[in-house]
């Protein structure tokens, strides 16, 4: 499997390198994922705030959208690291994921809500149901597995906000971690 260019002109950090094989060591264990997003929040947390974890170049947004950081792909697909930087606010659409992923709040602060799908019934058509509303401090660390991870996301305050986002793919191959967009009615 060839890496995109882009990626390998990606530069890092030495704290970037150590949660790298934080993370390597405990998605490296095979356990299910839930309990592997567990594991890698674990990994994740004491590095959330560091000023030497991204460089320059890895927090500068985009005027148009949220921009999409890859940090590091593993070599077998297992995992990646991606920083998400969201300017005042950016959002996502509602959308669920291709895999296992676990979110840190790295700079700033994120809202998100939550959704769960009700389906189609008696003839009437799925809808979306807003389950819970979360603010996601600077810190704050996340982790879900799919079925179950319908959300959307935003930065709501005035300053800048940066996410560091570990899946359970090759977002680097993918391009995404987004596996549908859901365009379905939805309550709230």
């Amino acid at each position: 499997m060839t890496t995109p260019t882009a990626y390998r002109a990606a530069r890092t950090t030495e704290r970037l390198d150590t949660l790298v094989a934080d993370v390597r060591e405990a998605v490296g264990r095979g356990l299910p994922p839930d309990l592997t997003a567990y594991l890698v929040g674990e990994r994740l947390a004491p590095h959330l705030g560091a000023a030497d974890l991204l460089t320059a170049e890895q927090r500068e947004g985009d005027p148009e959208r949220y921009r999409q950081h890859v940090l590091h792909a593993e070599h077998d697909g297992s995992f990646s690291l991606v920083a998400l930087v969201w300017l005042p606010g950016q959002r996502t659409s509602v959308h669920d994921h291709v895999s296992w992923c676990v979110t840190g709040v790295h700079e700033g602060e994120e809202q998100e809500r939550r959704y769960r799908l009700v389906p189609a019934g008696n003839g009437g058509a799925a809808r979306l149901v807003a389950t819970e509303d979360v603010v996601n401090p600077q810190g704050s660390v996340c982790g879900f597995a799919p079925p179950g991870d319908i959300h959307r996301v935003w930065n709501a305050c005035g300053a800048r906000a940066i996410s560091i986002h570990i899946y359970g793919a090759d977002i680097a191959r993918l391009g995404s971690s987004v596996r549908r967009v859901y365009e379905l009615p939805a309550d709230r």
